[in-house]
């Protein structure tokens, strides 16, 4: 795991150079990223052309994140987890749940530190003993130092390493070429990849000469075993339930590219006894876990891509409709002018299609979303109401819903999620009540009935799979019904 003591002290800096060298080695790693955000992942699999997933130990607990992750590095030579935070940092800031920390322990993990040390002197040695004597677990095995000059960095080495027995592993120093600015990844246009892949490269090479990747392999090896749960489900079970996974997994090879029509794919691969689950993938829709895409898959859905952007209608042999979240503000203008897709949409959503709609998504089946300059731009029409930007963060973390009713969910049941938003609605829905987990505030949200499950929060669906066994069982009744 590459950790920090804080945000902004280099971990997606280190752990894309990271990944480029493990490739340049001929090595085929995988990601991971802690915690719930997107865009790390994006970057991984965009710019590096490595899978990446999601762990998250709020999402999933203790004992279904490590299948989670058993899953996915079962096959690879090397795992690399990005933190999140600071190490220590997790619900609210104060709880182990949800930290980089936990999810190196419950994995058997260990841990390279990346310290920004710029501006600091001998006063590097106390700052890193306070992290060394806070590890419990004795997770943390090396330490590279970030923004430092090679002249300065033989000077504080030795120290560190003789005073703290700590093992330091190489440096980085200040350039702003190495700044990996991975937040804008979703803004990307293919033309712009090169030149990040330039940068990367740059960086890798850079990382490469003052990092030793031989003795980062050497901690990597000794990684501790991770405790495979007991499911009672037996030898043959287990391995079925492996290769339909790896089936699910293939299937999402590749760069989940729309430009393969969902019509083309469906007439080259023919349409199986299983339901079509039309999921809008685009500049302006991309906020996906993979997780939750191979869970509708593992479910018995075929997932086919659309743009809302490209396209003029949704598929035809569409069962169900996902819509995740993204930049709908953004392309706005665009999203508004394609009106045969905003009315293929609203024509299928009204005649009883089922549909999931995740925050970029919500907004885009409003009547309106008005942007920050003030323009209001014409959306699907689903929900009579409109969004606008309120020029401040909305809400923000991870919340546990249960519906009022149910509809989606068994009764009494949760289902985990994630909430960032700068947008807000008219109508942001009443039909669940969502609670933060460390404070216990609760408060309504979301727009759930029969056929729809609309709102800002982004779901986490491995955390109550019985959400997508109704989601697909949804599709299917669809489907029969013609």
């Amino acid at each position: 795991m590459i950790a920090a003591p804080k945000s902004g002290s280099g971990k997606t800096t280190v752990t894309c150079a990271l990944l480029q060298a493990l490739k340049n080695r001929g090595e085929e790693p995988v990601a991971f990223k802690c915690g719930p955000d997107y865009i790390d992942p994006m970057f991984h699999e965009k710019a590096l052309g490595v899978p990446s997933y999601n762990l998250d130990t709020f999402f999933t607990g203790r004992e279904q994140t490590r299948q989670l992750f058993e899953r996915h590095a079962a096959e690879e030579k090397i795992a690399v987890m990005e933190g999140v935070m600071g190490l220590y940092d997790g619900l609210g800031g104060i709880r182990e749940e949800g930290s980089s920390y936990h999810l190196a322990k419950i994995t058997g993990t260990p841990v390279v530190l990346v310290a920004d040390v710029k501006g600091m002197g001998r006063s590097v040695l106390p700052f890193l003993a306070g992290f060394l004597q806070y590890d419990k677990e004795r997770l943390i095995r090396g330490v590279i130092l970030n923004r430092i000059s090679g002249g300065h960095y033989e000077i504080i080495k030795p120290l560190i390493e003789k005073e703290l027995h700590l093992q330091v592993l190489g440096f980085l120093p200040e350039k702003e070429r190495f700044c990996v600015g991975s937040r804008h990844l979703g803004l990307i246009m293919p033309n712009e990849l090169e030149e990040i892949r330039v940068r990367l490269a740059e960086l890798s090479a850079e990382f490469e000469k003052n990092v030793s990747l031989q003795e980062i392999m050497r901690i990597a090896e000794g990684a501790g075993e991770t405790e495979r749960a007991d499911t009672g489900s037996g030898a043959a079970n287990e391995e079925e339930e492996e290769n339909c996974w790896r089936r699910a997994a293939e299937d999402l090879e590749g760069d989940w590219g729309w430009r393969e029509t969902a019509d083309e794919s469906l007439q080259k691969e023919g349409i199986e006894e299983r339901p079509v689950i039309a999921v809008a993938r685009d500049e302006a829709f991309c906020f996906y876990y993979r997780d939750n895409l191979l869970l509708l898959q593992e479910s018995g859905a075929r997932i086919v891509w659309f743009s809302p952007l490209h396209d003029k209608k949704l598929p035809e042999a569409s069962d169900g409709l996902l819509m995740g979240g993204g930049y709908p503000e953004l392309y706005a203008e665009k999203l508004s002018s394609n009106i045969a897709m905003r009315r293929s949409v609203k024509e299928a959503v009204e005649k009883g299609m089922p549909v999931i709609a995740e925050c970029g998504g919500f907004m885009y089946l409003h009547r309106e979303l008005i942007d920050r300059e003030g323009t209001s731009y014409a959306m699907v029409g689903v929900i009579p109401a409109k969004c606008y930007d309120t020029g401040k963060l909305v809400r923000f973390g991870y919340i546990e819903m249960q519906e009022k009713k149910s509809c989606f969910l068994p009764e009494g049941s949760k289902i985990k999620g994630h909430e960032f938003h700068y947008y807000d609605s008219t109508c942001n829905g009443e039909d669940v009540m969502a609670v933060k987990p460390v404070t216990g505030k609760g408060y309504s949200c979301m727009i759930a009935r029969e056929h729809c499950f609309m709102g800002f929060p982004h779901l986490y669906y491995p955390s109550n799979p019985a959400f997508v066994k109704s989601f697909v069982d949804k599709a299917w009744k669809y489907r029969k019904k013609g």
